[in-house]
């Protein structure tokens, strides 16, 4: 992988990764129709690695809010009253949403990295976000609060949340699509998605973290991992800023007709191909 492959990758992710397009399509879909072959595994690895410098411009963006989360969180178990506070209530219900990720992920984790070797059956999965985002503006018409969250609300959440580890299917599409469905707020739903994404990162990058240092040449994946991260990183901070305030006017029909055109268009191409 060459510095501008990797930078061009950084800035897909940045881009895609928040806003409900999918990042993962993006990032196998980008250099399938470039023609750029990377080995399948190390690929996998950098796609999620990759994802790391969003979630710095996620904990950046959100530190007020996390800090808050954190702090209520240890001094709710300390005193006994885990839901003691709104914000150690909300720290749970996060916790709460990242299962379904984190089991399905750890179960499925072969048959989801060889998801990420079919272009076409990504772009086939773009249709699927298109169609979720366009139900979510259909029957979404409440005007719920984060506070009003309950347990239910982030299980269901949550595992949209897991069936959004397919490339293709949009984490933060199928997400706020939930939570839209679900009578939140747009802003509301974002908020909640971008929150619930850190533990998933985390954990994602972790187990990549390990498949790279397995990997026999992982010297020279470094430093373009590292600079896409950077990119990305400055991207997704602008992105999470632009897209709440976005949602706070705006619909999710423009990202569903742009899911559509983007995967018919690739579906079209590989049929040419």
């Amino acid at each position: 992988m060459t510095i501008f492959q990797a930078i061009l990758l950084g800035l897909v992710q940045g881009l895609t990764e928040f806003i409900p397009v999918s990042s993962s399509a993006h990032l196998v879909l980008v250099p399938w129709l470039l023609g750029w072959q990377f080995p399948a595994g190390a690929k996998f690895v950098f796609d999620v690695l990759v994802q790391l410098g969003t979630l710095a411009a996620v904990i950046v963006y959100f530190w007020k809010d996390l800090w808050a989360i954190a702090v209520a969180v240890l001094q709710g178990l300390a005193r006994g009253k885990p839901w003691g506070t709104p914000e150690a209530r909300l720290g749970w219900l996060v916790v709460l949403a990242t299962i379904p990720a984190v089991v399905l992920g750890l179960l499925f984790k072969d048959f989801f990295e060889a998801a990420f070797g079919s272009p076409t059956g990504t772009a086939a999965l773009l249709l699927v976000t298109a169609a979720a985002l366009v139900l979510a503006e259909r029957v979404g018409r409440g005007a719920r609060e984060v506070t009003s969250i309950k347990w239910l609300d982030a299980l269901l959440i949550g595992l949209a949340q897991a069936v959004a580890i397919l490339p293709g299917v949009s984490r933060s599409g199928a997400t706020i699509s939930a939570g839209r469905a679900l009578g939140l707020a747009r802003p509301a739903a974002a908020r909640f998605s971008f929150l619930m994404s850190v533990p998933v990162m985390v954990g994602a990058g972790v187990v990549a973290a390990k498949d790279l240092l397995d990997m026999p040449n992982f010297g020279g994946y470094v430093l373009p991992i590292g600079l896409a991260m950077v990119v990305a990183a400055v991207v997704g901070f602008v992105c999470i800023r632009w897209l709440l305030s976005y949602l706070g006017r705006g619909s999710l029909y423009g990202f569903a007709v742009y899911c559509a055109a983007a995967g018919l268009g690739c579906l079209a191409w590989g049929l040419v191909r």
